[in-house]
């Protein structure tokens, strides 16, 4: 019986909290305001050369372990698809990662 609650309980947490880990807020941690503000910098530096229409990836070397991606907003399956993503993430080379919208709003961190 106990078993079940835990098990209820915790579907329950991860039903209602899937989305909150992808919702970026300022002042959270300084990792990622930093990860944040300098994707803002790249973007606004290479916005003109790169395809922003695919979601092509802004760069694979933002921060130390961090890539920095542009992605629709709402996502479409084109964000998804590998060689629209960065390959330094896809790689394994880098775990977080910073997702910018064709205007430069930054839509997720993680």
């Amino acid at each position: 019986m106990i078993f079940v609650v835990i098990l209820i309980t915790s579907l329950g947490v991860l039903f209602f909290m899937r989305d909150s880990t992808f919702v970026y807020k300022q002042g959270v941690s300084a990792e990622y305001d930093k990860a944040a503000l300098i994707a803002l910098k790249v973007y606004k530096d290479r916005a003109k050369e790169i395809d922003l229409e695919n979601g092509s990836c802004l760069t694979n070397d933002l921060i130390p372990n961090w890539v920095a991606d542009i992605v629709h907003n709402p996502r479409q399956p084109v964000d998804n698809l590998p060689e629209n993503q960065c390959p330094a993430y896809l790689e394994g080379r880098a775990k977080h990662f910073v997702e910018l919208d064709q205007k430069g709003n930054i839509i997720r961190v993680q």
